[in-house]
């Protein structure tokens, strides 16, 4: 009888293009691998793999197994959804994070997931948009909420807010009391997200011009150091405002009026499509709940009068 472990793990061999990627999906050895699908290519009478120097292959049979096994995985997937019970859902799942979600709404998300699913632990790391998206694509993590969404044919996104983007600075700068200018704002540094990040790549085009004094960008990766030297008076922060509420409730930072328009900041829970992504799936709708429940869309507040 045809092993329902060999058949997941011939899908993953195959998914993976390697019995390296497939054993550590499975979080298992190389040999182990290795029998299980020497075990299904005798069960079944037929070599359903092809091996060459860089990746694995599947042969004509091996093709039509793999249209099989999709659909038994994806049954069993369907099945624990509609029957099983929430302890069910076990093993470990690897979350990239985008910093912005780490200062918002993470730890609402770890505590729903601890509730909801008690056998399931998050593995998380911390990276900006671009890392995020390439340890995705290369199977390194499973889930991933960065900005968004990713344009692949084997992603599947869903989105999860927006925030806007303003400009931040101490009161120290004396800058709260006038709506302020590309030509006031320019006199000041500026300090962003890391290069390779749209916000960077947004304020570095509305500050680089012949017309205004020579750009002062500091960019960091680490949002608490951003906030730090915004609120020492070392230059104007230009991050989500959902980031620096507490510090704007207290006067440590003030929101100033301007007449530039920044866009919204969209993040997206990102994951590649297969037929076994429950677990994925259930966190990601965790995170749009709590994501869309904790903030309010609204016009960039740097715009308000």
């Amino acid at each position: 009888m045809v092993d329902f472990k060999a058949i997941e793990t011939f899908m993953w061999v195959v998914t993976l293009g390697s019995f390296r990627g497939a054993a550590q999906k499975l979080n298992t050895t190389q040999p182990a691998i290795s029998q299980r699908i020497a075990q299904l290519e005798h069960e079944v009478g037929v070599r359903l793999l092809q091996r060459d120097r860089r990746m694995v292959l599947p042969t004509p049979s091996g093709r039509q197994m793999m249209v099989y096994a999709e659909k038994l995985i994806g049954l069993r997937s369907e099945m624990l959804a509609a029957v099983g019970d929430r302890s069910a859902m076990r093993g470990v799942l690897r979350l990239g994070v985008a910093e912005t979600i780490v200062h918002t709404w993470l730890s609402q998300l770890v505590k729903s997931v601890n509730r909801t699913y008690p056998n399931l632990s998050l593995e998380i790391e911390v990276d900006i948009t671009s890392n995020l998206r390439t340890r995705l694509l290369a199977q390194e993590i499973e889930l991933a909420f960065l900005l968004g969404p990713i344009t692949a044919p084997t992603v599947s996104n869903r989105v999860l807010c927006d925030y806007p983007v303003g400009f931040l600075a101490s009161p120290s700068l004396g800058l709260g009391q006038r709506r302020l200018t590309v030509h006031d704002l320019a006199k000041f540094p500026m300090i962003t997200f890391p290069r390779k990040t749209p916000p960077y790549e947004l304020v570095r085009s509305l500050f680089n011009r012949p017309d205004l004094p020579p750009m002062r960008l500091h960019a960091s990766a680490s949002i608490a150091t951003v906030v730090h030297m915004a609120i020492e008076g070392l230059g104007i922060a230009v991050i989500p405002t959902a980031i620096v509420e507490s510090e704007m409730a207290d006067g440590r930072l003030q929101l100033l009026s301007t007449n530039l328009q920044m866009p919204l900041l969209t993040f997206a829970a990102s994951w590649l499509t297969s037929p076994d992504t429950v677990a994925v799936e259930r966190v990601a709708e965790l995170a749009a709940n709590l994501a869309q429940g904790s903030t309010v869309i609204d016009a960039p507040l740097q715009a308000r009068h």
